[in-house]
């Protein structure tokens, strides 16, 4: 059986649809950044999915080739994530999308190391005759989080990140979106497949203790 990290670490993937307080370890991410709308056919996000996916199938598919890494297991590719923001904005504003910056990630398994993913991007462009130059090894330390399991269209994501900051300030924290702290979705739908009141997202911003 694939090792599943949604199954495995539901704490951090399959949260209630209450908001709730949990504190994400450092974990390692392929990533691409740009910016636009997310929604635009041939825009730079929807490339950037093609890229991750890319490079993940890569580093999960070595088992069968001549690169075995070290401590590899079998497992499930973890869910698309992405990280947003936008320049001059607290938070996010959903009605300007053409403005959005994002990085768009997809977690690593522990056991892949920097050598191991130079190696995938370098397979990956020789096998796939693509250029992988805009992936990069990416590791974040979110830290101490406020996350909730958001239900339906993106576009109705301001209902549930506003009750997740009712939800701060009545536990005792504050909101701490930075330059380096930032508005991450994980998502565990394939929205290609699955009707917008549907759509399971994992919504989470990065809180401290208040006065801190």
């Amino acid at each position: 059986m694939a090792f599943d990290f949604k199954k495995e670490y539901k704490e951090f993937y399959m949260p209630k649809g209450a908001p709730s307080i949990v504190t994400v370890p450092k974990m390692n991410y392929i990533a691409v950044r740009g910016r636009g709308n997310p929604n635009d056919e041939d825009g730079e996000y929807k490339q950037s999915i093609g890229l991750l996916y890319g490079i993940a199938y890569t580093i999960k598919m070595s088992k069968k080739g001549d690169h075995q890494i070290e401590g590899y297991f079998d497992y499930v590719v973890p869910p698309l994530e992405g990280f947003w923001w936008q320049d001059g904005v607290i938070g996010v504003d959903y009605s300007d999308k053409d403005s959005f910056r994002w990085i768009s990630v997809i977690r690593l398994p522990d056991f892949v190391t920097k050598e191991d993913f130079d190696w995938a991007v370098r397979e990956a462009t020789l096998k796939k005759k693509q250029d992988f130059s805009k992936v990069e090894f990416f590791s974040y330390d979110e830290g101490l989080c406020v996350q909730c399991m958001h239900i339906g269209p993106y576009d109705d994501e301001p209902a549930t990140v506003e009750a997740m900051h009712r939800f701060v300030e009545e536990q005792g924290y504050d909101l701490d979106i930075t330059d380096q702290r930032l508005h991450h979705e994980i998502y565990l739908s394939d929205a290609r497949k699955v009707a917008p009141e549907k759509l399971k997202t994992v919504i989470r911003h990065p809180v401290k203790v208040k006065g801190s």
